[in-house]
């Protein structure tokens, strides 16, 4: 079983720039694809990134490329996302997830991850 914290989210003007951070912890995390997703109010939970498990390869959705980056320090068991040049659109609540594999195909599919954080909410707002 694999415990997973967010912590890094909060109010944000448009323009600016925010770092989430997830750790993990009961198992390491360096043989698990990561990914990050997130859900507003109304909408489905979206996919946002992923990284696979050595770090080399990630994935993005359309509406974040360029914006945000996707990180993992196995060593210390987190993985991070950086925000930057955020949108009002970007509000949202931001999920870390884990799938206990390292297959990194169909990494966008949140029914592949098997561990999912309690979220953290992200306003961008003036």
């Amino acid at each position: 079983q694999v415990q997973l914290v967010e912590s890094g989210g909060g109010l944000v003007q448009p323009g600016g720039s925010l770092r989430l951070s997830c750790a993990a912890s009961r198992r390491p995390l360096s043989t698990y694809v990561m990914g990050w997703f997130r859900q507003a109010p109304g909408k489905e939970r979206e996919f946002v990134t992923a990284i696979n498990a050595g770090g080399e390869v990630t994935v993005y959705a359309d509406s974040v490329k360029g914006r945000f980056t996707i990180s993992r320090d196995n060593a210390k068991n987190t993985v991070g996302l950086q925000m930057n040049s955020l949108k009002p659109e970007d509000t949202a609540s931001y999920y870390c997830a884990a799938r206990a594999s390292t297959y990194f195909g169909s990494a966008s599919n949140p029914r592949t991850y098997n561990y999912w954080g309690q979220g953290t909410q992200v306003t961008v707002s003036s």
